[in-house]
Protein backbone atom coordinates (compact mmCIF):
# COMPACT_ATOMS: atom_id res chain seq x y z
CA UNK A 1 0.00 0.00 0.00
CA UNK A 2 1.55 3.23 -1.18
CA UNK A 3 1.09 6.44 1.41
CA UNK A 4 1.30 9.74 0.05
CA UNK A 5 3.29 12.71 1.95
CA UNK A 6 0.78 13.18 5.08
CA UNK A 7 1.08 9.17 5.68
CA UNK A 8 -2.18 8.87 4.36
CA UNK A 9 -3.12 5.67 2.11
CA UNK A 10 -3.12 6.81 -1.34
CA UNK A 11 -6.42 6.14 -3.12
CA UNK A 12 -8.79 4.91 -0.66
CA UNK A 13 -11.07 7.86 -0.06
CA UNK A 14 -14.40 8.05 0.15
CA UNK A 15 -14.93 11.80 0.23
CA UNK A 16 -18.66 12.98 -0.44
CA UNK A 17 -17.62 15.65 -2.81
CA UNK A 18 -20.53 16.23 -5.01
CA UNK A 19 -20.57 16.11 -8.57
CA UNK A 20 -18.54 19.33 -9.50
CA UNK A 21 -15.25 18.09 -7.93
CA UNK A 22 -12.89 21.06 -9.10
CA UNK A 23 -10.38 22.65 -6.62
CA UNK A 24 -8.05 26.11 -7.58
CA UNK A 25 -5.28 26.13 -5.32
CA UNK A 26 -3.29 29.38 -5.23
CA UNK A 27 -0.09 29.91 -3.59
CA UNK A 28 3.49 31.03 -4.26
CA UNK A 29 4.96 28.20 -2.51
CA UNK A 30 5.87 26.10 -5.29
CA UNK A 31 6.57 22.87 -3.52
CA UNK A 32 3.50 23.21 -0.87
CA UNK A 33 1.68 23.70 -3.84
CA UNK A 34 2.45 20.70 -5.61
CA UNK A 35 2.23 18.61 -2.81
CA UNK A 36 -1.10 19.99 -1.55
CA UNK A 37 -2.19 19.35 -5.49
CA UNK A 38 -1.23 15.85 -5.69
CA UNK A 39 -2.88 15.29 -2.01
CA UNK A 40 -6.37 16.81 -3.06
CA UNK A 41 -6.25 14.75 -6.05
CA UNK A 42 -5.98 11.27 -4.11
CA UNK A 43 -8.91 12.90 -2.24
CA UNK A 44 -11.23 12.54 -5.66
CA UNK A 45 -10.75 16.78 -6.11
CA UNK A 46 -10.22 17.97 -9.83
CA UNK A 47 -7.24 20.34 -8.72
CA UNK A 48 -5.74 23.63 -10.66
CA UNK A 49 -3.26 25.25 -9.65
CA UNK A 50 -2.09 29.39 -9.71
CA UNK A 51 0.70 30.88 -8.12
CA UNK A 52 -0.15 34.80 -7.98
CA UNK A 53 -2.92 36.76 -7.63
CA UNK A 54 -3.72 37.54 -11.32
CA UNK A 55 -3.49 33.56 -12.38
CA UNK A 56 -5.75 32.73 -9.41
CA UNK A 57 -8.42 35.47 -10.48
CA UNK A 58 -8.41 34.70 -14.42
CA UNK A 59 -9.21 31.24 -13.68
CA UNK A 60 -12.00 32.11 -11.14
CA UNK A 61 -13.69 34.34 -13.28
CA UNK A 62 -13.39 32.24 -16.11
CA UNK A 63 -13.66 28.54 -14.47
CA UNK A 64 -14.82 29.37 -11.47
CA UNK A 65 -14.08 26.01 -9.06
CA UNK A 66 -16.66 24.42 -6.38
CA UNK A 67 -14.19 24.28 -3.60
CA UNK A 68 -10.62 27.09 -3.43
CA UNK A 69 -7.81 26.80 -1.21
CA UNK A 70 -6.12 30.65 -1.31
CA UNK A 71 -3.16 31.96 0.13
CA UNK A 72 -3.34 35.17 2.07
CA UNK A 73 0.20 36.88 1.14
CA UNK A 74 1.30 36.50 -2.66
CA UNK A 75 4.11 37.56 -4.38
CA UNK A 76 1.70 39.82 -5.97
CA UNK A 77 -0.77 40.83 -4.12
CA UNK A 78 -3.28 39.82 -1.85
CA UNK A 79 -4.91 36.55 -1.93
CA UNK A 80 -8.11 38.12 -0.55
CA UNK A 81 -8.65 39.58 -3.95
CA UNK A 82 -8.85 36.04 -5.50
CA UNK A 83 -11.60 35.12 -2.51
CA UNK A 84 -13.72 38.21 -3.77
CA UNK A 85 -13.54 37.10 -7.46
CA UNK A 86 -14.73 34.11 -6.37
CA UNK A 87 -17.72 34.92 -4.12
CA UNK A 88 -18.79 37.04 -7.27
CA UNK A 89 -18.34 34.12 -9.96
CA UNK A 90 -19.77 31.39 -7.59
CA UNK A 91 -21.27 32.44 -4.45
CA UNK A 92 -21.72 28.62 -3.56
CA UNK A 93 -17.51 28.10 -3.77
CA UNK A 94 -16.14 26.91 -0.73
CA UNK A 95 -13.06 28.50 0.33
CA UNK A 96 -10.00 28.17 2.63
CA UNK A 97 -7.81 30.72 3.33
CA UNK A 98 -4.27 29.34 4.01
CA UNK A 99 -1.53 31.70 5.59
CA UNK A 100 1.64 31.55 7.22
CA UNK A 101 0.98 34.72 9.00
CA UNK A 102 -2.15 33.81 11.05
CA UNK A 103 -3.59 36.93 13.11
CA UNK A 104 -7.00 37.27 14.09
CA UNK A 105 -7.58 40.31 11.99
CA UNK A 106 -7.00 38.73 8.90
CA UNK A 107 -9.75 35.71 9.69
CA UNK A 108 -12.08 37.80 10.95
CA UNK A 109 -11.66 39.85 7.34
CA UNK A 110 -11.21 36.68 5.31
CA UNK A 111 -14.69 35.42 6.50
CA UNK A 112 -16.09 38.65 6.09
CA UNK A 113 -15.40 38.64 2.59
CA UNK A 114 -16.94 35.05 1.96
CA UNK A 115 -14.29 32.33 3.40
CA UNK A 116 -15.43 29.40 4.60
CA UNK A 117 -12.56 28.57 6.84
CA UNK A 118 -9.24 30.08 7.85
CA UNK A 119 -6.10 28.00 8.32
CA UNK A 120 -2.88 28.56 9.69
CA UNK A 121 0.37 27.65 7.88
CA UNK A 122 1.55 24.63 8.10
CA UNK A 123 -1.97 23.14 7.63
CA UNK A 124 -1.83 19.41 5.72
CA UNK A 125 -4.28 18.09 3.15
CA UNK A 126 -6.49 16.55 6.14
CA UNK A 127 -7.23 19.73 7.78
CA UNK A 128 -7.77 20.98 4.38
CA UNK A 129 -10.02 18.67 3.72
CA UNK A 130 -11.63 18.74 6.83
CA UNK A 131 -12.52 22.93 6.23
CA UNK A 132 -13.66 22.47 2.97
CA UNK A 133 -16.30 19.53 3.02
CA UNK A 134 -17.40 21.08 6.93
CA UNK A 135 -21.21 21.93 6.83
CA UNK A 136 -23.94 22.86 9.27
CA UNK A 137 -24.02 24.81 12.59
CA UNK A 138 -21.59 21.81 13.93
CA UNK A 139 -18.79 23.27 16.45
CA UNK A 140 -15.33 22.61 15.48
CA UNK A 141 -12.96 20.06 17.47
CA UNK A 142 -10.98 22.51 20.03
CA UNK A 143 -7.33 22.94 18.65
CA UNK A 144 -4.49 20.91 19.29
CA UNK A 145 -1.91 23.92 19.99
CA UNK A 146 -4.13 26.79 21.35
CA UNK A 147 -2.77 30.36 21.73
CA UNK A 148 -1.32 31.14 24.93
CA UNK A 149 -2.61 33.78 26.80
CA UNK A 150 0.13 36.17 25.80
CA UNK A 151 -0.63 35.68 22.25
CA UNK A 152 -4.38 36.67 22.47
CA UNK A 153 -2.98 39.85 23.95
CA UNK A 154 -0.38 40.35 21.42
CA UNK A 155 -3.17 39.61 18.69
CA UNK A 156 -5.46 42.18 20.21
CA UNK A 157 -3.09 44.85 20.28
CA UNK A 158 -2.75 44.26 16.74
CA UNK A 159 -6.03 44.29 15.76
CA UNK A 160 -6.37 47.74 17.48
CA UNK A 161 -3.43 49.09 16.27
CA UNK A 162 -4.09 48.11 12.48
CA UNK A 163 -7.61 49.84 13.15
CA UNK A 164 -6.22 52.61 14.31
CA UNK A 165 -4.12 52.99 10.87
CA UNK A 166 -0.82 52.32 12.27
CA UNK A 167 -0.93 55.26 15.01
CA UNK A 168 0.64 54.11 18.16
CA UNK A 169 -0.51 57.47 20.06
CA UNK A 170 -4.12 56.52 18.90
CA UNK A 171 -3.48 52.68 19.91
CA UNK A 172 -2.12 53.31 23.33
CA UNK A 173 -4.74 56.00 24.21
CA UNK A 174 -7.61 53.36 23.21
CA UNK A 175 -6.22 50.46 24.94
CA UNK A 176 -5.49 52.60 28.38
CA UNK A 177 -1.36 52.04 27.94
CA UNK A 178 1.75 54.03 28.00
CA UNK A 179 2.64 54.61 24.51
CA UNK A 180 6.34 53.59 25.69
CA UNK A 181 5.15 50.50 26.52
CA UNK A 182 2.95 49.89 23.34
CA UNK A 183 6.18 50.60 21.24
CA UNK A 184 8.06 47.85 23.11
CA UNK A 185 5.57 45.46 22.67
CA UNK A 186 5.00 46.43 18.88
CA UNK A 187 8.83 45.86 18.31
CA UNK A 188 8.53 42.39 19.87
CA UNK A 189 8.24 39.04 17.79
CA UNK A 190 4.87 37.60 18.25
CA UNK A 191 4.30 35.17 21.32
CA UNK A 192 3.92 31.15 20.33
Amino acid sequence: MTTDLNGDPAGEFSLDLGEDRTLLLVDDDEPFLKRLARAMEKRGFLPETADTVAMGKAIAQARPPAYAVVDLRLGDGNGLDVVEVLRERRPDCRIVVLTGYGAIATAVAAVKIGATDYLSKPADANEVTNALLARGEALPAPPDNPMSADRVRWEHIQRVYEMCDRNVSETARRLNMHRRTLQRILAKRSPK
